[in-house]
This record gives C-alpha cells, sequence and structure tokens, in this order.
C-alpha cells in the first residue's frame, strides 16, 4: 500500500512538473504583456525616448569653396559638394564625378543608378535580421542638400547625412496670425488662394471637432497655441506646391532669419522608422597628395541600423566609354583591368586586404579573395593616380568595374567594413536570420592617399609608390647590397602520424629530417655555392607541422636533442647563413588542457561571443570539412604569449623567427576583456616584430602583408600573380618595381607548385627569390598522413636539381638583387621583359614556341637575360 502510494505519489508530482513546464512559456507571455501593461499605464504622461540622428542641412554660400598649395587645386562645388583637384605641373584634372554622370544612358535607365554615379560615398548598413542595404549618398542626401560643409585653414569638412529624409524648404510650417496676414497681404489673388488651401487656421478658443478631440496633440506640438492664434502648413502638402509657396513667401521678403522664428514654433517631429547615416569626410592637400579622411568616431547612426561598410569616392577619376586607360588593382604584384574591356558578363574586381578576418564567421568558401598590399590606381591617357589605403587599411577593400554593366565608367575606390557582425544560431524554428553587431566603433580613422603621377605608365606609377615607401620609412626601407640571388629553403622537420600505441590510436610526431640531417643539408648546399640562403625549419617543436600552442615550446624529441638544434644553428650562423625557427602564433591545432589550452579561456570571440571555432574548407563542396580536426583563433594575449615564447626559445639557439601567420592573416577579437580591432591587430604585428629585431634577430614571413615589408628579412610564398579572375586583363610585377632591392621575397616552394616551370618563370619576370622545401625522408613516409602537400619535398630526389636551376639562377640574375627595377613591359603575347638600372634586360617566354624581338630569340618555356 504505502509502495501504491508512493508511485501515485511520484506519478502526482511528475504530473504537476509537466504541467507547470507546460506552462512557462504562456506565464512568461502573461508576465510580459502584464509587464507591458503597467509600463505603459504609468508612463502615459512620460514623452517617448526615441533614438535620433539629427540630419545636417546645408545653408551656407554657393560660392566654389578651395584649397590650394604648390601643387594642387581643389575647388568643391557647395551646390552638390562635388570636387576636382587640378595637377598644376601637368594642368591635369580629377573629378570626384565623371563627366556625363547626370546623363549617362545607362544608368538613366533605373533612378537608383543615375544617382549612384553621382554620389561621392555609398553607406551599407545592416539590421538585426535583415541583409545588407545600400544607401548612396545622391539620391539620399546630396538631391536634397542633407549635408553641411566646413572650411577650415588646411581642410574642407562635409558632413553627410545619409538616408530617407523630407527636402527641407525656407517655408513656414507654423506661422503667428499676424505674421501670416502680412505676408497674405503681399502677394496676389491666385498666390493668396494656394496659401488659404494650404494653410490652416488653428484657435485654441475655436477649434473644430476634430481639432478639439486632438487638442492635447496639437498643444504639444505647438504650444504657443496657449496664448496666440497660429497658421500651420496642412500635412500632405506634395514639393511641388512647397516649392511654389517657398517662392511666393521669397517673394514677399520672408527672410532666413525668419524663418529660424517661426521653426521654434512647431515642436512637432516627422520622425520615421528610416535610418539616417551622419559621416563626416575630410579633405585636405599635403604637398602632392590628395588626403582624404573619414573619422569613426564622428560616424552617427541608430544602434538598430549599424553601418556595414563605406564606399569612398567610388567614382573618382573614373574612365568613360571614350577614355583609354586602365585600374591597377592589387592582384597578386599587380592586376590590370583595361577601360571598357567588354567583359560585362564577369563579376566585378573585389578582394580584401590582408585577406579573411577569422572572427568573422564564414560556413564555406568559393574563393578566398586576398591581397598583400594596398594600392589601387586608376590611368587614364597620359595621366595617372595611386591611391594609397593607410589608417584603416586593415578594414579595407578595393572594389573595380568596367563601363556597359549598370553605367558607362570605368572606376575602382577603396570599401571599409566598418561595424563587425557574426550571426546567432538561435532556434530551428526561427526561419530567419538573427545578426549581432560590434557595440562600438574603435577611436581610428579611414585614410585615402591619393598621388599623382604625370605619367599613364603602371611603371611610373610603381616608381611613385616607391617614393611613398621610402618617405615613411627612411630608416628601415633601403636598398640591400646582395650580390648573389636569394635563396629560402624550408626543411621539413616532423609531422603528426595516427599511430597504435598499446592497442589504441593516438597521434605521434613523425620524424621527416633531424636537426643533424638538416646540418648536414645545409651544408651540401651551401658547398655547392649557394651562399645568400636563408633557412627556415618548420615542424621542429611542439609536434611537428601543425603546432600545438607553443605557450611552452618543446622541442621533437625524435629530431634529436637540444644540443643537436643549438649546433646545426650554430654551423649555419658560422657559414653566413641565418636559421628561422617557424612558428604557428595565430592558432591552436590539436591542443588541450595538457599542452596549457583552454578553449573558454584562450580562444577568440565572435561578436557573439561564442568561440572561434574553425574548420579546413573543401575544395569540392566548398563548405567546411567537420569531419576534420577543429583549431582555434587564439586572443590577442594569448598570440602575445606564443611569440613570447617563440622569441626566447629562439634567442636561446641563437636563431631567427619565422612567422606562419604573422604577416599573412589579420584577425580582430570580441573577447570582453580584450576587444581588439583589427587594425589594432595590425599595429600589434608590426610591435612584435620590431620588438624582435631590436633583440637583434631576423624576422621571416609567409605571403608577406605590406605592412611589415620594412621590418622583415625575406617573405617567402609571397603571391606573384594572384588569382586569374577573368576580367583582370593582365598582370604586372607593380608591387616588385616597387620594392625589389629593397625587400628580398620569392615566391612558392619550386618542388610543391603544381607547374614549377611557370612558378620559376614567374620568379623570373618579377625579380624574385627562389624557393625551395625539403625533407631528407622520402615520400613514402607521408603515406597515411595528412599531409600529401609534401610529397615533392624529398631531398635526395630534389638536390641536383636543386643546385643546378640556382646555379643558372644566381649566375645570370644575381646582380641584379640590390638593383631597383626600372621597367617592364609586354613584348609579346604572353612574353614579358623586366629591365634593371644597369641596363639588364630579361626575357621570359611563357609559350610553347620560341620568340624573336629585336633580332633576340627567347626559348620557349625559357628566360634570357641580356646585359
Amino acid at each position: 500500500m504505502k509502495k501504491d502510494k508512493s508511485v501515485k505519489k511520484a506519478e502526482l508530482k511528475a504530473a504537476i512538473i509537466s504541467k507547470l513546464k507546460s506552462l512557462i512559456g504562456p506565464l512568461i507571455i502573461t508576465a510580459i504583456i502584464i509587464a507591458g501593461v503597467i509600463f505603459i499605464t504609468t508612463s502615459e504622461t512620460e514623452e517617448e525616448v526615441k533614438e535620433i540622428v539629427k540630419a545636417n542641412r546645408y545653408e551656407g554660400t554657393t560660392d566654389i569653396m578651395k584649397l590650394e598649395n604648390d601643387e594642387l587645386l581643389f575647388a568643391l562645388d557647395p551646390a552638390t559638394t562635388h570636387f576636382e583637384i587640378t595637377v598644376k605641373d601637368t594642368g591635369a584634372v580629377w573629378k570626384s564625378i565623371p563627366d556625363g554622370a547626370a546623363s549617362d544612358p545607362i544608368a538613366s535607365k533605373k533612378a537608383q543608378e543615375a544617382g549612384k554615379v553621382q554620389s561621392t560615398l555609398y553607406v551599407t548598413y545592416g539590421t538585426q535580421s535583415m541583409e545588407k542595404m545600400l544607401y548612396d549618398n545622391y539620391n539620399y542626401g546630396i538631391i536634397n542638400q542633407i549635408y553641411n560643409i566646413e572650411q577650415g585653414d588646411d581642410y574642407i569638412k562635409v558632413c553627410y547625412s545619409v538616408g530617407k529624409q523630407e527636402k527641407q524648404y525656407t517655408l513656414p510650417t507654423a506661422i503667428r496670425e499676424a505674421d501670416y496676414e502680412k505676408y497674405h497681404a503681399l502677394m496676389d489673388v491666385n498666390q493668396q488662394d494656394l496659401m488659404d488651401q494650404r494653410y490652416k487656421k488653428l484657435d485654441i478658443n475655436n477649434l473644430g471637432r476634430t481639432d478639439e478631440k486632438n487638442k492635447d496633440e496639437l498643444l504639444k506640438n505647438y504650444p504657443i497655441m496657449e496664448t496666440e492664434v497660429i497658421y500651420v502648413l496642412r500635412d500632405g502638402t506634395k514639393d511641388n506646391v512647397r516649392t511654389k509657396l517657398e517662392e511666393y513667401f521669397a517673394a514677399a521678403g520672408y527672410t532666413a532669419e525668419e524663418h529660424e522664428e517661426n521653426k521654434k514654433l512647431d515642436m512637432s517631429t516627422s520622425s520615421s522608422d528610416d535610418p539616417v547615416f551622419n559621416v563626416n569626410v575630410y579633405y585636405r592637400l599635403e604637398g602632392k597628395d590628395f588626403v582624404v579622411e573619414v573619422p569613426l568616431n564622428e560616424l552617427e547612426y541608430r544602434d538598430d541600423y549599424p553601418i556595414v561598410a563605406l564606399d569612398i569616392l567610388p567614382f573618382f577619376g573614373a574612365g568613360g566609354t571614350e577614355d583609354e586607360g586602365f585600374m591597377l588593382v592589387p592582384e597578386g604584384g599587380g592586376g590590370i583591368i583595361n577601360f571598357n574591356n567588354g567583359k560585362i558578363t564577369q563579376n566585378y574586381y573585389y578582394a580584401n586586404l590582408y585577406g579573411w578576418n577569422m572572427a568573422t564567421h564564414r560556413t564555406e568558401i568559393v574563393q578566398e579573395t586576398r591581397t598583400h598590399f594596398n594600392v589601387f590606381g586608376i590611368s587614364k591617357a597620359d595621366n595617372s593616380f595611386i591611391c594609397i589605403l593607410e589608417d584603416g587599411n586593415a578594414y579595407g577593400t578595393v572594389v573595380a568595374d568596367i563601363s556597359g554593366k549598370t553605367n558607362s565608367f570605368n572606376a575602382a575606390n577603396a570599401q571599409y567594413k566598418i561595424t563587425h557582425r557574426a550571426q546567432y544560431d538561435i532556434a530551428d524554428r526561427f526561419q530567419g536570420n538573427m545578426f549581432v553587431y560590434q557595440d562600438e566603433l574603435p577611436d581610428e580613422n579611414l585614410v585615402n592617399r591619393y598621388r599623382f603621377v604625370d605619367s599613364g605608365s603602371y611603371v611610373d606609377m610603381a616608381k611613385t609608390y616607391n617614393e611613398y615607401l621610402v618617405e615613411k620609412y627612411p630608416d628601415e626601407f633601403t636598398m640591400n647590397d646582395d650580390t648573389e640571388a636569394p635563396m629560402a629553403v624550408e626543411i621539413l622537420g616532423a609531422v603528426d602520424k595516427v599511430t597504435q600505441v598499446m592497442g589504441v590510436p593516438a597521434s605521434r610526431p613523425l620524424k621527416l629530417t633531424s636537426y643533424k640531417e638538416a646540418d648536414e643539408i645545409v651544408s651540401a648546399l651551401k658547398g655547392n655555392g649557394i651562399n645568400n640562403m636563408f633557412v627556415k625549419l618548420s615542424g621542429w617543436a611542439n609536434g611537428g607541422i601543425r603546432q600545438e600552442l607553443m605557450t611552452d615550446v618543446k622541442l621533437v624529441s625524435a629530431l634529436g636533442k637540444g644540443k643537436d638544434l643549438k649546433n646545426f644553428v650554430n654551423n649555419a650562423n658560422a657559414n653566413g647563413i641565418p636559421v628561422y625557427l617557424d612558428g604557428i602564433t595565430d592558432y591552436a591545432y590539436h591542443s588541450n588542457f595538457f599542452d596549457g589550452f583552454m578553449v573558454s579561456r584562450d580562444a577568440a570571440r565572435y561578436v557573439t561571443d561564442e568561440e572561434v571555432e574553425l574548420y579546413p574548407f573543401s575544395k569540392v563542396t566548398y563548405g567546411q570539412l567537420k569531419s576534420e580536426e577543429i583549431y582555434y583563433l587564439l586572443k590577442p594575449s594569448v598570440i602575445q604569449k606564443v611569440v613570447d615564447a617563440l622569441s626566447d626559445t629562439a634567442k636561446k639557439y641563437s636563431a631567427n623567427i619565422s612567422f606562419r601567420d604573422i604577416g599573412r592573416d589579420l584577425s580582430s577579437a570580441y573577447n570582453e576583456e580584450e576587444v581588439t580591432s583589427r587594425q589594432a591587430a595590425l599595429l600589434k604585428q608590426i610591435e612584435q616584430v620590431k620588438a624582435i629585431k631590436a633583440e637583434g634577430m631576423g624576422v621571416m614571413v609567409n605571403f608577406g602583408n605590406e605592412f611589415l615589408a620594412p621590418y622583415v628579412d625575406i617573405v617567402t610564398n609571397n603571391d606573384l600573380k594572384g588569382t586569374q579572375y577573368t576580367i583582370i586583363d593582365s598582370f604586372v610585377p607593380f608591387y616588385q618595381l616597387a620594392v625589389h632591392g629593397y625587400l628580398n621575397y620569392t615566391g612558392e616552394a619550386l618542388n610543391l607548385t603544381q607547374n614549377m616551370q611557370d612558378e620559376l618563370l614567374n620568379s623570373v619576370e618579377y625579380g624574385a627569390g627562389l624557393y625551395f622545401t625539403v625533407m631528407k625522408e622520402s615520400s613514402f613516409a607521408l603515406q597515411k598522413t595528412l599531409y600529401s602537400e609534401y610529397f615533392g619535398a624529398s631531398y635526395d630526389a630534389w638536390q641536383d636539381e636543386i643546385v643546378e636551376i640556382y646555379t643558372r639562377y644566381n649566375k645570370e640574375l644575381g646582380h641584379t638583387y640590390n638593383q631597383k627595377m626600372v621597367n617592364h613591359e609586354s613584348v609579346g603575347s604572353n612574353v614579358a621583359c623586366t629591365t634593371y638600372e644597369d641596363g639588364t634586360k630579361v626575357y621570359v617566354n611563357y609559350t610553347y614556341e620560341d620568340y624573336v624581338t629585336n633580332g633576340i630569340t627567347i626559348p620557349a618555356r625559357d628566360y634570357l637575360v641580356v646585359r
């Protein structure tokens, strides 16, 4: 019986709990409703506080506003904020909006596009639940003069308000009876009739039935009604009628001062849910440079409509259908998109500076857009300019497109990502998207520096960029004294491989090259006349190539002891060959508590406060390979610990440092205790490299983002030719023309590329050094591992060819590495010529047939050096 009662009691308890659970949702909803009713009841008399972005209104001079120095003349039309810049030496004129934009036959087919080509700014915004939306500042500002202009001693500041707003008229929306009758008497009969139709008399003692019902609202909107009779402009008065009334009032003597006083009579607001964005743009002249600046701390927007991106001067310098010229984009060493190339079915050019921000969530990759330098340009006839993205370049993207698509212009511009966002994973039953945005913007600026060139040649544009770099980095960016071609050699120490340990699968380091074997390889290469060598030792610690978290450095015991590593480095140093210990600094691979890694403590976070979990991506489906092992982006303080540990270890062994991530990847972090913007992360990488240099160690980086170039010894895996986007017509060594002789760089490892001869020819044309990746073990050692990309790395199989390739390369090109490139040209289809200061000409023939030019025969698939 007791058992029956206890069972019933348990069943009853379970039923009650189940019932309570089923009531939780309704109870919560009921509570919310009650709370809402109470709130509304108790706050009936309180004015609702609504976040408002106050729009700018221009009421200033109509005279052209100017800035001028010895080099440039800047003239801005306050009626539109459109401007032009005259280069005094050449007389070249560059315009913010191209001639014919207002009547463009393609853009005019759609009102929105017709306005976009007359815009100096695009604002892209988002919400919590919808995709991004774009406002251009012509359709949503300039056309109604919703901006203000301020001129200082050395700048002109345009304060744009971008959004859906009514045009403002110098027309009273509320006016005292006596003033109304005064102006009424000054008008003719037809004007009086229109005035009587559109204005309504409000007398507190003689209100109509409808107005009597809305008496409280009227008094709130027009407090002056308490004591005076007024007239108010009727709602719904159309723009064309307002324009007429504005003219009538102006002719009758209505002044701006009176209008300001009358504004005070009308306390109503015609606010709407449509967003408005205030963006302040500063224009300056600095010597021969035109500088455009947008301070992030001066951006104004509602929290529920954050600015996601800004396009600055999208049509500055744009070329029309009759113009001859090209756009220079930072793809590889440089890409040329010819004006009017007819590729209207191809996508426009779009590439992120310094690659993807890993603190931005993504679930698939079709094409990784990544550039390593921060310049684009436009060449038109015999003149050109380059635009250098300076402050805020970490948020930058370069966009370029040709005529014939949505308009008749060829244009390139900088776009900046502003407010960072991430998507929340809410619930299966919620079908929409829910985005979370960062709370506040960093106190930083966006700066574009335009420098004008008295030439239409990309070679001269590159020389101008070189001048800029020398000016900016006078102590770091100096010519080297190399007399032999540089060669980087990456030696693979170990990789991880799953093996059976007591019947249990476990990951263990697999030796590919011991420290002693590395010493032997370097000595052999040195003995074969390779002197200007930079040795990168990868997979030497913490488990191998995919290192475990390196806050505590542990040598791979299978490679030898610490003294073996020390002997290897010392021997190399004695031969004048620097050794760089390679390290992963930004990510945690197969790391756990025993490796000193805790996800909740050490991982970087998205703005949703979720840890940044990362997976490899499939080259077939483009989606995440969740079957692969997860890895994590580290938060900045942990990255610093890894850098410190790597630096201390390199110093201990008299070695240098190779960064696999720093100089290639650049990510923000949104951990509550250490929010780090992407620009702050960029500055931190510079600080870290400079600190290592100050300790007397050298630095090698992978890929080579330009902001580290002045501080490093050599860049490996520099992206010479980039991605072969169809919209690009040709690829040129713009970046290399600017840095050759100042910076050592290489392309991909020749023995690991899909087409070694192409990569070798690329290296020749672009003035790169050579790069090889080797290991002592044969390729068979990598079977049943995840490292198939190293199948071609066996040193024994490659040693003779490495020596042969380098010996010829150095003999013919070694003398050029302490010289500037002075010219580059295409001499035929897929045949190029690079020229150096001493007159050396280097011809490269990518075709499968010999090519003859000026009596010189360039062998097929080969290069020829003429001194």
